[in-house]
């Protein structure tokens, strides 16, 4: 039995006289909608039963989906998830970039768990219990979290398992385990794979290994999501490796942080989009997702060359204590362009430090690679091979290397959807982690037309819900899930800053996630009716 709002079961809720979305794109329509028992029983007029909520002036919709999450761990170790459900988030899809934490075995945790401090943390004190897809999914339900997820399987851990971190094709027997853990991954639940092309040890496959991966997922009806493997210098090149494995597969492609950032790719938005739209001509399965702000945010260890990550992070340290290593990695950041850094000569002034695990580096936070090199009277690399050092290769950074023209050209695409990756650790993390959904409706929406309001709701809710396979979500009408946000179309704005990264959006008033109020008169109310969405070899369900 589902467990309505307040805890009483199968309560029912009617909102009147809203401005319903339905998630469709459609125009919008007032409308009273009636749920009961975790579901949308009616949209009509004059309904009555329950509680009421008055909802006059304000606009009902879907619940917004984050098609790219990096909520792994913070949904175990936060389960209110306050990031989330104050911006309207009722989904989150997990296990993005090809690096998180199943499948994994008792040797690759405890490296994976140090390779990933900087985008989640480490904590010492979470019962690690599961190692596979399916007992990470179970954990969630088990946690009982406020929003639904679905988890992709890791491209890079699926490598880790078979090879290390080997710079070098798998063997036959390697390959065929990955191929394995991956089936097994989507048996489990999983919607597809993720892959992580410029983070070790993703960065090391080929283009035929991810095809034979691909065909895998295809199989089993998922996608491919892909952070390819550059965004920088020969951005369009690693699309279109992206298009291509899609084509030699068959299987669905879902372009991750769909951007074109740094330099050499300002105002080249349009080409990223005819190559898009080829594809999709050619009968290509392709969508892609986006963040509204022009600074993007990695770990600082992502700067590395690839050859300095090979073996892991104990390895990589170990070079980073080898004058000659260091010597070799200030030449591809600063001269040559480092594939860790998208193929561009490393801009001190553009890296800004977001977070760090040690204590005696919180004077770092908010400062420039470059500020705290002049500082220092040194050069931006030894400061930024100082930090890994003396940070265990933990510290996060903004990098400052946007177009303003190519987020909204690519923002108007009819195949985006949105994604915050938001990374919810460090002392200063991005504001895009509790501010994505609100920035589009208010400030690209409102503000700037970039998008009508039909359109920004379309691709938060009705389109992932699509691309996910989810079954009865991302629609208001009868018989569908009842995950809803109620916002007020004139107040709602991102709150949260590059100063106070952490402020909650303005104007979100009802969040509801399966008839579940998580967020009621724009407060938190603690409840945890979330759970993992998983796909079968049948489709998607809700469990």
């Amino acid at each position: 039995m589902n467990r309505g709002e307040d805890g009483d079961p199968d309560r029912e809720v009617v909102f009147r006289g809203a401005t319903v979305i339905d998630g469709t794109g459609a125009e919008r329509r007032r409308a009273d909608v009636r749920i009961a028992g975790g579901l949308i029983a009616e949209v009509g007029a004059g309904l009555d039963g329950g509680r009421a909520v008055d909802a006059d002036g304000l606009v009902l919709a879907p619940g917004f989906i984050d098609m790219h999450a990096h909520s792994d761990l913070a949904l175990l170790l936060e389960p209110e998830h306050p990031a989330k459900v104050t911006q309207g988030v009722t989904c989150e899809v997990l296990g993005q970039d090809g690096l998180s934490y199943a499948p994994v075995d008792d040797t690759t945790l405890p490296a994976l768990r140090r390779q990933l401090a900087g985008w989640n943390g480490d904590p010492a004190d979470l019962d690690w219990d599961w190692r596979d897809v399916g007992g990470y999914l179970d954990r969630i339900d088990r946690t009982r979290v406020a929003v639904n997820a679905c988890y992709l399987v890791p491209h890079g851990s699926l490598r880790m398992l078979a090879m290390g971190w080997a710079d070098r094709g798998p063997t036959r027997l390697e390959l065929d385990r990955m191929r394995q853990e991956l089936a097994r991954g989507l048996l489990a639940g999983a919607v597809g794979m993720s892959s992580g092309l410029s983070y070790t040890p993703g960065m090391y496959a080929d283009t035929a290994e991810l095809v034979d991966l691909c065909t895998v997922v295809a199989a089993y009806g998922g996608f491919h999501a892909p952070h390819q493997r550059s965004y920088g210098e020969g951005a369009l090149e690693g699309y279109a490796e992206m298009v291509e494995i899609s084509r030699r597969s068959g299987c669905g492609l879902h372009l991750t942080h769909a951007t074109m950032n740094f330099g050499v790719n300002a105002g080249r938005a349009g080409e990223l989009l005819d190559l898009v739209d080829a594809a999709l001509a050619d009968g290509v399965d392709l969508t892609l997702d986006s963040y509204p702000y022009l600074p993007g945010s990695t770990t600082l260890a992502a700067l590395l060359p690839s050859w300095a990550t090979e073996g892991g992070p104990a390895a990589t340290l170990a070079r980073l204590a080898d004058p000659a290593a260091c010597e070799r990695i200030r030449q591809a950041v600063e001269e040559a362009g480092s594939d860790g850094c998208h193929g561009v000569v490393a801009d001190w002034t553009t890296i800004q430090v977001s977070g760090v695990r040690s204590a005696g580096l919180a004077d770092a936070v908010g400062r420039t690679v470059a500020e705290l090199a002049a500082g220092r009277g040194c050069g931006g690399t030894e400061v930024f091979l100082d930090l890994l050092r003396r940070d265990d290769l933990a510290t996060t950074v903004l990098q400052h290397v946007g177009h303003e023209e190519n987020v909204r050209a690519i923002m108007r695409h009819p195949a985006h959807t949105a994604g915050s990756d938001g990374l919810l650790v460090g002392a200063r993390p991005h504001p895009r982690a509790w501010g994505t959904f609100p920035r589009y409706l208010g400030h690209y929406g409102r503000e700037l037309g970039v998008l009508t309001l039909e359109e920004a709701v379309a691709r938060m809710t009705g389109r992932p819900a699509a691309r996910l396979g989810l079954h009865r979500r991302g629609r208001i009408a009868p018989g569908y899930h009842a995950d809803l946000v109620l916002f007020d179309p004139e107040r709602v704005r991102d709150a949260a800053t590059f100063e106070r990264p952490r402020l909650p959006a303005e104007g979100i008033e009802h969040v509801y996630v399966n008839g579940t109020a998580v967020v009621r008169q724009g407060r938190t109310t603690g409840a945890r009716p979330g759970r993992a969405l998983r796909r079968t070899d049948r489709g998607t369900r809700a469990l």
